[in-house]
């Protein structure tokens, strides 16, 4: 069943899409921040399903992460997706639905752990790097390039980035085999205005050197949607967003509210939702991800959510939670 499409209202007339546009599911890899990537097969199984019948463009599964020196059992599978592993989920894949794992830079052994894309179902590798750590990043697109995969690279923390150490970045960026490059708002800090400059200031590299680009958006402050809908407005063609929302701390841009938005006939909510009720709305009470007041006031500070997750997990553990402390301890800090 499709879901309808808009009545031709004068609301509904301003509504459209663009055929250039993909949407790319992020929920496994971005929610495993929030349980060490322990899903168990049936919920990662239930997200492929809903993006193969949404007709979503890319579903990223997990991580490729370096097993030197890890302690047996800290990590479900997907902070690795071994081959053996993303088979036994999607086995040969025989669907339109495209997969993608990220690398981060520096924490992967990624001419050992990422096979030539002959032998592999995964299709597009993601490189999330810092500003400083590009020479590596483009050291890893090429090396996934030219073992046959797609690639992105999705530029973290760009909130904190001095503008002049963003355009060299972004020059450097421009020259790589990547498909696309990511603005990513990591903190959850950005506003309506910021993006919409941040994206221009992409396209200006990207459109010269024939390249897309992407928008990962988090929603520390309830703006991960609109930052999107600015995003796409701007020219943003690639669009993270994930299952009811689930991600690291207060989570992404939501799949419902997407797939809502672009009015796009080859999207079909009703999957999604039927795994949102299903398949992810039960995880929530244990892994607490979706906007909160400790998560608000980090990315109101620019800062990365690691004290409000800590802060998140010590009232689970039954410690009081006082916003007030919270806050006078966080602006204390970035005073």
């Amino acid at each position: 069943m499709k879901t309808p499409k808009p009545k031709d209202t004068a609301a509904g007339r301003w509504l459209s899409y663009r055929s250039e546009i993909k949407v790319f599911d992020c929920t496994i890899r971005d929610g495993g921040l929030m349980n060490n990537h322990h899903f168990e097969d049936q919920i990662v199984r239930a997200v492929y399903d809903a993006c193969v019948a949404a007709g979503v463009d890319y579903m990223e599964l997990g991580y490729k992460a370096s097993r030197r020196g890890i302690k047996a059992g800290e990590y479900g599978h997907w902070k690795y997706c071994l081959e053996e592993d993303l088979r036994r989920i999607v086995g040969d894949n025989p669907t339109d639905l495209k997969l993608s794992v990220m690398a981060d830079a520096e924490r992967c052994d990624y001419r050992e752990d990422i096979p030539p894309r002959k032998e592999s179902i995964v299709d597009m590798i993601r490189v999330a790097t810092y500003i400083n750590q590009i020479p590596t990043a483009l050291d890893m697109v090429k090396d996934a390039h030219d073992k046959g995969y797609e690639t992105t690279v999705n530029l973290m923390a760009v909130s904190i980035v001095p503008d002049h150490e963003l355009d060299e970045g972004l020059d450097m960026l421009a020259g790589s085999e990547a498909k696309v490059i990511y603005v990513v708002d990591s903190f959850g800090a950005l506003y309506s205005e910021q993006v919409r400059y941040l994206v221009r200031k992409y396209l200006h590299y990207c459109k010269a050197a024939g390249k897309e680009v992407g928008v990962h958006m988090h929603d520390n402050q309830h703006l991960a949607y609109a930052n999107t809908i600015e995003g796409i407005i701007t020219g943003a063609n690639f669009l993270d967003a994930t299952m009811a929302g689930l991600g690291r701390g207060a989570g992404n841009c939501p799949m419902e509210l997407l797939v809502s938005f672009l009015h796009n006939p080859k999207y079909d909510l009703r999957p999604v939702l039927e795994c949102v009720q299903r398949s992810i709305t039960p995880l929530r009470s244990k892994l607490l991800w979706g906007y909160d007041l400790p998560y608000l006031l980090t990315g109101m500070l620019n800062q990365h959510p690691r004290a409000a997750i800590k802060h998140k997990q010590a009232e689970l553990d039954g410690a009081k939670s006082d916003i007030l402390e919270f806050y006078d301890a966080m602006t204390e800090e970035a005073e």
